[in-house]
């Protein structure tokens, strides 16, 4: 009989598991580097072992520990998997639940800034995607965005929410939209930021089509065909090997985090040089070690192959449920390609943030997410 209960949950990581962190780094086998090479082949050499000297000797899991567990924390088991959340109430008794969903290669720390100022006047779900972090690593295959979103469902239904929005940025911004199409009777509304898959043209798109696009737009068509042809190496590993992939970052603490600093550094606002330039450096680490002390970098890389092996993951059909994107400085979604599965009621430019918005610009965000439940 399925375990359906709801039970509190502390992060208490071994002291072990620190020491080893502590060793690895210290043998680190560093690779060479071409001259003047800057990020152009990836993760830089230089800026890479100035931050592992910093993760091994300035960095302090444990102070960060104890903030998060100053967070209320929770774990219960959907359709086979843990899922890790938390769950803040609203002092106002009539506030809208939201459920905020991360992306990769981040995780619930993507949220911290934001969860004081949206609990003013929305009771927070803001769960670990099955694979990621304290909900990982996944125990069978299939979890691909769908079943984030029936998951979702029933955390919702399991809690007690029945009418409640949604929020997420990359693949949150899959998984929000997808909540919408599973449970349109209780989603009152989605905002994402983020956006790619359902927001954008899949494919070179004509002269036909580009007909009436304004300047930005014309602009996200060409960070599209760049991305796809340059930064898209990371998707193509992941949604086909995976399990490779896992065996480097599961055992190099600094293959891990290259891995994902070459994401903070290539998708945070183009006017941060490094990635602590947009995001504080601690918080930075701390989502790294979301990734280590799981051993979860394999598990949530598995989103990628499962959304990319089954034949239905793009959305086509519309939910009706009303629609906000917020496209920051360095998003690239379309409104004409976001109306075709979208039903798009608020769309806000900004040139300000970028890929991670609510680690970025979290007051923007906030005043995004607020204007656009407190309209509906």
């Amino acid at each position: 009989m399925a375990d359906n209960s709801v039970h509190g949950f502390r992060i208490a990581i071994p002291q072990a598991q620190l020491d080893d962190l502590h060793t690895r780094l210290d043998l680190t086998r560093w690779p060479d580097e071409l001259p003047d090479a800057g990020w152009d082949y990836g993760a830089s050499l230089p800026y890479l072992r100035d931050l592992a000297a910093y993760w091994r000797s300035g960095y302090d899991w444990r102070e960060h520990e104890a903030a998060l567990n100053e967070i209320p924390q929770y774990t219960t088991e959907i359709d086979g998997a843990r899922v890790h959340f938390l769950h803040i109430r609203s002092p106002r008794p009539d506030a809208l639940p939201l459920i905020l969903t991360h992306g990769w290669p981040g995780s619930v720390v993507e949220f911290l800034s934001v969860l004081g100022p949206l609990s003013e006047d929305f009771h927070l779900v803001v769960p670990s995607i099955p694979g990621f972090g304290f909900s990982g690593p996944t125990r069978e295959k299939g979890w691909n965005v769908a079943r984030v979103a029936r998951a979702w469902a029933e955390l919702m239904r399991r809690l007690g929410y029945e009418r409640y929005g949604a929020q997420g940025g990359d693949v949150g911004a899959l998984v929000s939209p997808a909540l919408a199409r599973v449970a349109p009777e209780s989603v009152v509304g989605v905002h994402v930021n983020a956006a790619s898959v359902g927001f954008i043209p899949l494919g070179p798109v004509d002269e036909e089509a580009r007909q009436g696009l304004d300047e930005r737009e014309l602009r996200s068509l060409a960070k599209i065909a760049e991305f796809t042809t340059d930064g898209f190496g990371y998707n193509v590993l992941q949604s086909t090997r995976p399990q490779t992939l896992s065996y480097a970052l599961t055992d190099s603490p600094v293959g891990q985090l290259a891995w994902i600093m070459e994401k903070f550094q290539a998708w945070t606002h183009a006017s941060a040089a490094l990635p602590e330039d947009a995001v504080d450096r601690d918080t930075l680490l701390t989502n790294v070690m979301l990734y280590w002390l799981t051993g979860t970098a394999g598990s949530a890389a598995r989103m990628y192959y499962e959304n990319a092996h089954v034949p239905d993951w793009f959305p086509t059909t519309n939910s009706g449920v009303p629609t906000a994107v917020a496209n920051f400085g360095e998003d690239v979604a379309i409104r004409r390609w976001a109306e075709q599965a979208n039903t798009v009621v608020r769309w806000t430019e900004f040139d300000r943030g970028g890929h991670f918005a609510a680690l970025e610009v979290p007051e923007l965000l906030v005043a995004d997410v607020r204007e656009f439940f407190g309209a509906l």
